[in-house]
Order: C-alpha cells, then sequence, then structure tokens
C-alpha cells in the first residue's frame, strides 16, 4: 500500500523549512526520511511519534498525514 504524504511534506516545509533539518530533529538521516516520504520504506511507529510530537501534530490527525492511501495514477 503506497501513502500520500503531501501534507507532512507541507507540515515539515512550514515548521522546518527543509526536510533535511525535519530528519535531523527526529533523529534520522536525510537519506532515510526521503526513502519514508517516497514509500521505499515505511516509518516505524516511534518515528512518527516524534514526528507528530516535533511537528505539532495532534493525535487525532495522524492519520491525515502518515496513512492517506495515495491515488493511484492511471
Amino acid at each position: 500500500m503506497k501513502y500520500s504524504y503531501s501534507k507532512l511534506k507541507g507540515k515539515i516545509a512550514e515548521v522546518f523549512g527543509t526536510q533535511e533539518r525535519f530528519a535531523q530533529a527526529i533523529g534520522i538521516s536525510p537519506a532515510a526520511l526521503s526513502a519514508r516520504l517516497n514509500n521505499i520504506t515505511g516509518f516505524t511507529q516511534d518515528e512518527i511519534a516524534r514526528s507528530c510530537a516535533t511537528l505539532g501534530i495532534p493525535a487525532s490527525q495522524i492519520s491525515l498525514y502518515f496513512f492517506t492511501h495515495k491515488v493511484q495514477e492511471i
């Protein structure tokens, strides 16, 4: 299953300016973050929790940022 991280990417840009700064803030490499945002690997539960805490995402909105299914393009 592929996920759309467009809302998450927008929040990262809003709060941190760059994905590199965000990756550093949650304790992963920029390459690891890129792999997750491009559906190569998945976010761990700990990474989701750290991301939400760092970005100020309430628990009620986790699904909007991390579990929105990517619409398949034809």
